[in-house]
């Protein structure tokens, strides 16, 4: 089976909403506004400030979203992203589909001039693998700020630098001119 990514179209809109309703994490009111967010995609494409990507598993006769990612430019920034969704299908997790989505984004956002990428989430416990998953991915915890979403619930901001395209083609380089 071949995974690829591409940009997400009005066909994988009923699997991404599966993939959220699944979840565990989210509450109806968040996965409404993930399918807001699709929805303005869809209608505007990059016009909309929501690049909007999924990871599909391509068989013989079939092909399955394993997950998806949203992130766009932060508004009155320079180069500065907001990671603004990533969802795996639960059966995937641990499967490598969340990094793959990850890297992706990250390698977008520096082909498009981003520097810093941004995710805020939250602090319950539900959570725990998402933040896990942050910080593995080589997020760092920038800010907390208590309470924010309700009692108990803490908004986490997490931030990487990313690396300019200019370095990641000459690393590139580099290792491809190297004998092994």
């Amino acid at each position: 089976m071949n995974r690829i990514i591409r940009p997400m179209v009005a066909a994988d809109r009923g699997g991404v909403f599966r993939i959220l309703e699944n979840a565990g994490n989210f509450t109806p009111e968040e996965v409404a506004t993930a399918l807001e967010l699709i929805d303005e995609w869809l209608e505007l494409g990059e016009h909309s400030g929501y690049l909007t990507y999924v990871l599909e598993s391509q068989g013989d006769d079939s092909s399955e979203v394993l997950g998806y990612v949203c992130f766009g430019p932060t508004p009155l920034t320079e180069s500065t992203y907001d990671l603004y969704w990533i969802a795996v299908d639960k059966s995937k997790h641990r499967g490598g589909v969340g990094k793959k989505l990850m890297k992706f984004a990250e390698e977008e956002i520096a082909r498009r001039g981003g520097r810093l990428l941004l995710i805020e989430t939250s602090s319950q416990e539900t959570y725990g693998g998402t933040i896990q998953f942050y910080e593995r991915t080589g997020y760092e915890l920038v800010g907390k700020i208590k309470e924010y979403y309700k009692p108990g619930d803490d908004k986490l901001i997490f931030v990487k630098q990313l690396a300019s395209p200019e370095v990641v083609q000459v690393g590139e380089a580099l290792a491809s001119s190297q004998v092994v």
